[in-house]
């Protein structure tokens, strides 16, 4: 029997491993079932709850997937457009929510999924102390597999397909003849259902379930669409994915037989969905029924709190805006400011709705939508973490990048170092935001977070920061153009070489003038070749001087009197200095333009066309310097710009741009001018503890060792 192949590798001591996922995921959690960790004992029905809110206080919690926290933000600025204060947003796994809120140790969430959640709180017997409420998404959490396009079009239409030898090769990635289906984490509930597909359905024999940290799985699936490559893989809704391989325009969703239906540790539901777009059939059987998003909250607490309740039952939020939120977390805007943000700005553009919900709720209420948006205040957070230390990052090259299975950049590198210095043990995971990085370490779910880590004071709130990792700062790219005769002269043309020019022909002309008239004053009544007419005399004598210091010196025309002879020495050897003199100039001028060009610094981007990537210190450098950047989501798409001439120059930071010229430029692009605007990178860790202390020595004993210099070396070419 085929065993499923996990991405993840074993533990390994010091020098690290590639550990689980710390994103879990929306669906699998949504579809939790009897496997769930819920061991842990429950307060019976007539124990008094461990804590009461404060009146007029609310203890919201959210989900671990931060894919959920968008939603979470939204209901945060809602409830206290109502009057109350939301007093801490915490971060818990399912179990753990329905658990506290059961006992009155926190109040509501936004994150639940159902029915994939219904099995969890009946284990835990606290159904008959939460209220579900509302309908945030109605049967929006969809999930299932997909494959690309193409391939459905040639007649793979559903799972069952894969049977055929001939069919599962089309999606062999590693070489052995059987399909690569990009599937769950081990731990997460899909992977059983996954697990419960191949088995019912006999894929056992052609079908390998690859399992590992699913978004650079999932980076790699796209890579390989874009290549033209066939790909087979399991996704949810609402999630990134979905926004970067659209179905029905680059992939389609396969129908799983309605023979598994019964007994699927999905749980119950109906498993036809009609009106799916991109589904290979109508209706549609993904495997999976789709699930409502819905608020959850402490009975006693929604009791005490009607207005609350009547809030929670009015909340919608399309599918789309989250999906369309999550691709933002996915492109950059992943800091906890980003995402109170999004939520602020969706709240403002559906400014009438809210209004009603907000009356709904509580009619006495004016609601002043403009102070609604105004505060995001942070959730307060905390946890700890022991055992083998947990380092969560994100996917950010040169930092950190995911390869053949494992993790591997500079950051990544350099962290292995230190631990090595620390003599820990350690698993790397990677999630998709910013946010979630900090939010693991804040909560115990992580003990360091590195890569793309800028040490600034809003950071340090956040974090414990380390010694910088990089001096790093903004640096310019531009084209590593190639110029014919005609660029060249083009660019003299441009060039202060023109006006140096001119003014040398200014003072080289009456220096003639003035050699001229002393040659017709020593020869006009000795040399018939010098007429004794001024008028005369002096044109031929400044042709003279002009002659004698040329190639072809003044020929016969030679002085008469000694001093005019002693005169003209001096001038021959002074002309060719002069001569020698402006042509070296003009070659080193043109050689260092040409090195140079006509970009070196920011003071040579104003009134030209300059990239930058959207919400990055180089965006808000230019925007700053009064240079309205061309704005891009990717740096990838910057760098295609650039190519294209569609702009001069690309601001970003400078060891992605170093890195970039040097091993992916293929000699088209280059960096120019020096480093400016000049920022960190460091390591984070939680404020509470002594890891951070520790991690600030074993950095100092690398730089100290000349380790620190020949790993940068590897990376960016050179130190400096």
């Amino acid at each position: 029997m085929r065993r499923r192949r996990s991405a993840s590798a074993s533990r390994v001591p010091a020098a690290g491993r590639v550990g689980g996922l710390a994103l879990v995921a929306v669906a699998c959690v949504g579809a939790a079932t009897a496997g769930t960790a819920v061991a842990a004992d429950v307060a019976s029905p007539d124990e008094t709850p461990a804590g009461q809110s404060e009146p007029g206080t609310v203890r919201m919690a959210r989900a671990t997937w931060d894919t959920g926290w968008f939603q979470a933000e939204i209901y945060r600025v809602l409830i206290e457009a109502l009057g109350y204060t939301v007093e801490s947003v915490t971060t818990m796994e399912n179990a753990e929510f329905f658990r506290a809120a059961a006992e009155g140790r926190v109040d509501l969430w936004a994150n639940g999924w159902f029915p994939g959640h219904d099995a969890t709180i009946a284990e835990l017997g606290v159904a008959d102390r939460l209220d579900v409420v509302g309908t945030q998404v109605s049967g929006g959490a969809f999930q299932g597999y997909l494959v690309d396009k193409a391939s459905a079009e040639a007649g793979i239409t559903t799972l069952s397909d894969l049977a055929d030898p001939e069919v599962a090769a089309r999606f062999d990635t590693d070489g052995d003849g059987s399909a690569d289906l990009i599937g769950c984490q081990v731990s997460w509930s899909c992977a059983d259902v996954i697990e419960y597909h191949l088995d019912e359905l006999g894929l056992r024999g052609t079908v390998t379930h690859v399992q590992g940290d699913y978004p650079p799985l999932m980076d790699s699936v796209i890579q390989r669409y874009e290549q033209g490559e066939p790909v087979l893989f399991y996704t949810w809704t609402p999630n990134w994915t979905v926004g970067e391989l659209v179905p029905g325009e680059d992939v389609t969703w396969l129908n799983v037989d309605a023979s598994t239906d019964a007994g699927s540790p999905a749980g119950d539901g109906d498993y036809a969905v009609t009106g799916v777009p991109g589904c290979a059939g109508d209706p549609c059987r993904p495997g999976w029924p789709p699930n409502d998003i819905r608020a959850v909250a402490s009975r006693a607490f929604l009791d005490a709190n009607p207005v609350i309740r009547r809030l929670l039952e009015q909340v919608r939020i399309p599918l789309e805006d989250v999906a369309a939120q999550n691709a933002r977390m996915r492109a950059g805007e992943g800091a906890p400011e980003d995402i109170r943000r999004h939520a602020v700005q969706w709240i403002s553009r559906h400014e009438a709705e809210v209004a009603e919900w907000l009356k709904a709720a509580d009619p006495e209420l004016e609601p002043d939508l403009d102070a609604l948006t105004a505060g995001a205040g942070q959730a307060s957070i905390g946890g700890a973490g022991t055992g083998t230390l947990t380092v969560v990052t994100r996917n950010l090259d040169p930092f950190v990048r995911y390869e053949d299975g494992r993790y591997t950049g500079f950051s990544v590198e350099l962290w292995a170092l230190v631990a090595e210095r620390l003599g820990v043990d350690y698993e790397v995971v990677q999630v998709n935001s910013l946010a979630k990085q900090i939010d693991d370490v804040q909560r115990g779910a992580a003990d360091v977070a590195l890569g793309g880590l800028n040490i600034t004071s809003a950071r340090a709130s956040d974090l414990a920061l380390s010694q910088p990792t990089l001096d790093s700062g903004l640096q310019i790219m531009v084209r590593a153009e190639r110029r014919g005769i005609a660029g060249s002269l083009a660019q003299i043309v441009s060039s202060q070489l023109v006006s140096w020019i001119i003014w040398f022909a200014v003072i080289f002309g009456l220096i003639l003038l003035i050699v001229g008239h002393i040659i017709w004053l020593f020869e006009r009544d000795r040399n018939p070749d010098i007429p004794e007419s001024y008028r005369r005399g002096i044109p031929e004598s400044i042709w003279w001087a002009v002659v004698a210091i040329t190639p072809f010196g003044a020929g016969n025309n030679t002085p008469r009197r000694n001093l005019a002879r002693v005169f003209t020495v001096g001038w021959i050897l002074t002309g060719y200095f002069l001569l020698a003199y402006f042509t070296a100039s003009i070659t080193s001028t043109m050689a260092v333009d040409e090195i140079r060009g006509e970009i070196n610094g920011p003071q040579d981007l104003a009134g030209r066309p300059v990239a930058a990537v959207a919400d990055t210190p180089g965006a808000e450098y230019l925007s700053d310097l009064g240079v309205g950047p061309v704005l891009y989501d990717t740096v990838d798409e910057a760098y295609d710009a650039l190519r294209a001439d569609d702009v001069d120059a690309l601001v970003y930071d400078a060891p992605v741009l170093q890195h970039y010229a040097s091993r992916s430029g293929g000699g088209e692009l280059k960096v120019v001018g020096l480093v400016f605007q000049e920022f960190s990178y460091g390591f984070g860790a939680a404020h509470d503890g002594d890891l951070r202390d520790r991690i600030d020595v074993a950095l100092l004993r690398l730089v100290e060792a000349g380790v620190y210099d020949t790993l940068y070396q590897q990376w960016f070419g050179a130190t400096g």
